[in-house]
């Protein structure tokens, strides 16, 4: 677990977990690239669907500010299959069974049983440029929206 919360400017963790499919997804394989990584505590639940459907939604917004999302969760590749093919998420799911990624972005505290809902949005160069801990799945996407329009 990080020792001082992340914040603007501090290089992102990079990380290597495997999608719904299996595939290693590196966050460092997105240099040159924006990225919103989110995490949500749990697939088809009433605030992570809202939040996933809510970036579905503004997926290609994402996409024409040269950038990509990536959720996770503690979820296994199963659970995330089911929960994109149900809700058409054109977006990769990350497997942290272990939340040590959750961990080390500091939305796993230590001693808790679930992750925060939280995002964080990476700059080109690797670089946190907006940190939301926690964040409303109500206010995500636009939070995130507004960042990559900045």
């Amino acid at each position: 677990m990080t020792n001082q919360p992340l914040r603007v400017g501090d290089p992102a963790p990079d990380f290597a977990l495997a999608d719904e499919n299996g595939r290693t997804v590196k966050l460092s394989d997105f240099r040159g690239k924006r990225v919103i990584v989110y995490f949500y505590p749990m697939d088809d639940t009433p605030g992570c669907t809202l939040q996933a459907c809510n970036f579905r939604d503004a997926y290609l917004d994402v996409q024409e500010r040269n950038a990509v999302i990536l959720g996770i969760s503690p979820d296994d590749a199963a659970s995330h299959t089911a929960f994109r093919t149900k809700y058409n998420l054109p977006f990769t799911l990350l497997v942290d069974t272990d939340h040590k990624v959750a961990e080390e972005y500091g939305a796993w505290p230590e001693g808790a049983s679930y992750i925060t809902r939280s995002q964080f949005v990476v700059g080109e160069d690797g670089r946190l440029v907006d940190v939301q801990l926690p964040v409303k799945a109500t206010e995500s996407v636009q939070k995130a929206l507004d960042v990559l329009a900045g």
